[in-house]
């Protein structure tokens, strides 16, 4: 389980294969005046496809990624043999501080905390200070793919917790959104009271109450009107669940069909991931270069852009 520094280093022979499929790309049409309403506008894939083909520097965004620390490891998931696990590890200088695990989830990967790493471990006495682990998950990134059926919710838990306990955290806080909020919500059942000191998610999933288990506040839900913000709210997830969710049925039921497209098509997997990237993140002002830097690491990846889509159909059982 020794810690290995590691430095991203695409192949050449990587990037050729990446610019001759784009070259080779042929695009669809679309309806006039479609904008948004059908799925990510022509322009934009024009615009993005024709950027990774020619100007978007990769090395330029490699060196970049490389400035952070980063490591990989061996850790031993029972009845799954060993996976090699790709993290970022950045410690404030604060020898005290709060060790703090970052779950990403789809379609996000390691470099969603990069951009916190600054504000999470500067010391300060107006707030606390945190050694920061943001590890890739089995499949994702650079971390190995689980080579066998069944790894789900609680085999991304025990990756976690045995590579917190790894690197010397025996007690140590969670943050997980998207995957990692269900990942991080079984972690603290599985390892509370003793490891995990406090979870934090930003993807807050809770059922409403039911007669049988608690019937006070079924009673009390049914008497108290909902506010104009509850409405918003409440359209909103009604809208998602009839325009938004497409994506989680065809992953989640076939995704061997799916992943042809993704593993083959560079501009393929653009789309897919460019839709969530600007309908997900309420007007996060996206640059190109952003978009497609994190579009290649999916594309270089470890295991590939394919990825490990049958934790979704697990995680709806196991993590709810």
């Amino acid at each position: 389980m020794a810690e290995k520094p590691f430095t991203l280093a695409i192949p050449d022979e990587e990037l050729n294969l990446l610019h001759q499929k784009l070259r080779a790309t042929r695009l669809p049409d679309e309806l006039a005046n479609a904008k948004w309403d059908y799925g990510v506008p022509l322009a934009d894939i024009k615009r993005l496809a024709a950027l990774w083909e020619n100007g978007f520097d990769w090395r330029q965004a490699e060196a970049k990624i490389n400035v952070i620390p980063q490591f990989t490891r061996d850790i031993e998931i029972e009845g799954f043999g060993t996976l090699n696990i790709h993290y970022i590890h950045q410690k404030s200088q604060l020898e005290a501080a709060i060790p703090l695990l970052f779950a990403h989830g789809w379609p996000g990967h390691f470099m969603e905390a990069a951009k916190l790493l600054p504000l999470l471990t500067t010391v300060s006495s107006d707030h606390p200070s945190f050694h920061v682990v943001a590890f890739s998950l089995p499949g994702f990134g650079f971390s190995e793919a689980p080579k066998k059926a069944g790894f789900g919710i609680s085999q991304y838990a025990e990756v976690g917790h045995k590579l917190m306990l790894a690197l010397g955290y025996d007690e140590y806080v969670t943050q997980g959104g998207d995957w990692g909020s269900f990942i991080t919500r079984v972690m603290s059942h599985k390892y509370g009271g003793k490891h995990v000191k406090a979870w934090h998610t930003n993807f807050s999933f809770a059922k409403p109450p039911s007669f049988w288990s608690s019937p006070w506040l079924y009673i009390k839900s049914l008497l108290t009107p909902f506010t104009s913000d509850d409405d918003a709210a409440l359209a909103r997830t009604a809208e998602y669940h009839t325009k938004g969710d497409g994506y989680m049925i065809q992953q989640s039921t076939k995704p061997q069909t799916l992943g042809y497209l993704l593993a083959d098509s560079p501009v393929g997997l653009l789309a897919w991931i460019y839709e969530k990237l600007i309908l997900w993140t309420d007007n996060y002002p996206w640059t190109d270069d952003e978009v497609l830097t994190w579009i290649s690491l999916y594309w270089f990846s470890r295991p590939g852009p394919l990825l490990p889509f049958e934790s979704i159909t697990k995680q709806r059982t196991e993590g709810m």
